[in-house]
């Protein structure tokens, strides 16, 4: 897997959880998180004899760094327009009320959606296709069309190409 495709799951784990537990402090919160990322892949490449030990972090690898440079500034913007970005899906989540979207759907869409309205340096089609295989992989069956059917009504309203960085 792509570091960027990582960090854009790390991203939509963050806003679920930040979507059902507003932290108070973003920031420590956020390091908290990536702490808690490193521990866990820390433990899981010791093995099942490690899980629940407690665990002394290295400095971050440079992938580490990568991917969190990538992905926080994702987390931050699609924070920062949240109620935007919001209207946006319940505009086009046609019979569907906003708050029974499920949450690990409702968070893939803001991500994607924020790429696509915010981020001039990704092509919305990359940000759509990430977005639809985050979801069959993270949520339901018809995950990936219903991300799929309101991420492209979005991006016919876009005034930009959906192919290339602008």
């Amino acid at each position: 897997m792509g570091k960027r495709r990582e960090a854009r799951e790390r991203a939509v784990q963050f806003l679920f959880q930040h979507d059902l537990n507003p932290p108070e402090n973003l920031d420590r919160e956020l390091n908290e998180f990536w702490d808690t990322q490193r521990a866990a892949a820390i433990a899981g490449e010791k093995g099942p004899a490690t899980w629940g030990q407690p665990v002394e972090l290295p400095p971050p690898t440079a992938g580490e760094v990568e991917m969190r440079l990538f992905a926080d500034p994702l987390i931050r913007g699609a924070l920062e327009h949240r109620d935007a970005i919001d209207e946006h899906i319940k505009k086009h989540a046609k019979n569907w009320e906003f708050h029974r979207i499920a949450a690990v759907d409702r968070n893939i869409m803001r991500l994607a959606i924020y790429e696509m309205l915010f981020r001039e340096d990704i092509p919305p089609i990359v940000s759509i296709n990430e977005a639809v295989d985050i979801a069959k992989k993270f949520s339901t069956q018809d995950s990936g069309k219903f991300v799929n059917g309101i991420l492209d009504k979005i991006k016919g309203e876009l005034m930009r190409p959906a192919r290339i960085v602008k």
